[in-house]
C-alpha cells in the first residue's frame, strides 16, 4: 500500500535522526579529547636531572640557605625576588629547618650578596655558615635561565652540602618551560580545583614569571632526598 506523502515524513525524519546519532556516537571518539571537561592525558611533568643520597641523612636537621645566585642571568633587583619563592617552596617540603641567610647579612660576613654553587668559595665558607647558625648543611641554588616573556622558562641549578664531612647530599639542575606540554598539563591539574565552579588557577601559573618560578621550585625541592 503506498502511503501518501505527508504520512512518510515521519518515517523519514525518525530514520535521519538515528543515522545522525549514530554518526556522533562513532565519532565521539575523534571529539571528545576536546570538549570541555575532557581528561588530559598528556604525561605529568617529572624532573630528570637530579641526583643524591637515597634518604637524608639524619644529622641533617638544620640548614642555611644561601641567596639565589643570579650568575649573571638577570640583575640583582630580579633574582632577589626569587629568595621568599625558593624559601617558600623549600619549607613546604618539611625536610628539615630551614634557616634564611639574607642577603644584607651575607654582604656583611662573606663580602658578596650571593654565591654559586659553581664559582670559588671564600675560605672555610661551609664551616664559617655552619657555625654562625648552628647548621649541619648550606643549600645552594643557582638561577641558570630565566625568560619571563612567552613561553615562560626557569632553571634553576642547586646542591646541598653538609657541613661535617663537606660531602654533596644532592644536586639538581633542571630548565622549565611553558612550552613543554607536559608542564602545562601538570600546572592545569595541579591548580585546577574540581567542583560545580571550579577555579582555574593555572593560567596565572602560565603567565606570570613569579609564580612559574614558585612551580619550577616546587618541582626542584621535591627531589630532595625523603626523611
Amino acid at each position: 500500500m503506498n502511503l501518501p506523502l505527508p504520512s512518510l515524513l515521519p518515517v523519514a525524519w525518525a530514520r535521519f535522526g538515528f543515522v545522525a546519532a549514530l554518526a556522533l556516537l562513532l565519532g565521539g571518539c575523534a571529539v571528545l579529547s576536546g570538549l570541555p571537561g575532557a581528561p588530559d592525558r598528556t604525561p605529568l611533568f617529572q624532573a630528570k636531572n637530579f641526583s643524591g643520597e637515597a634518604t637524608m641523612p639524619a644529622a641533617v636537621r638544620r640548614v642555611v640557605v644561601l641567596p639565589v645566585s643570579g650568575g649573571g642571568v638577570v640583575d640583582q633587583e630580579v633574582v632577589a625576588t626569587l629568595d621568599p619563592v625558593v624559601r617558600t617552596a623549600l619549607q613546604e617540603q618539611t625536610r628539615f629547618e630551614v634557616v634564611a641567610l639574607t642577603r644584607e647579612e651575607c654582604r656583611a660576613r662573606f663580602g658578596a650578596p650571593d654565591f654559586s654553587s659553581a664559582a670559588a668559595l671564600p675560605a672555610d665558607f661551609l664551616g664559617r655558615v655552619a657555625h654562625a647558625f648552628a647548621a649541619d648543611a648550606v643549600l645552594f641554588v643557582d638561577l641558570t635561565v630565566y625568560d619571563p616573556y612567552g613561553p615562560l622558562q626557569v632553571g634553576f641549578r642547586a646542591k646541598l652540602a653538609a657541613v661535617e664531612d663537606v660531602r654533596l647530599i644532592w644536586s639538581y639542575d633542571e630548565k622549565i618551560s611553558t612550552a613543554d606540554p607536559a608542564v602545562e598539563s601538570s600546572l592545569r591539574r595541579i591548580y585546577h580545583a574540581p567542583g560545580a565552579t571550579p577555579v582555574d588557577l593555572s593560567t596565572a601559573y602560565l603567565q606570570s614569571p613569579l609564580r612559574f618560578a614558585s612551580y619550577a621550585a616546587q618541582v626542584m625541592f621535591q627531589t630532595l632526598p625523603p626523611r
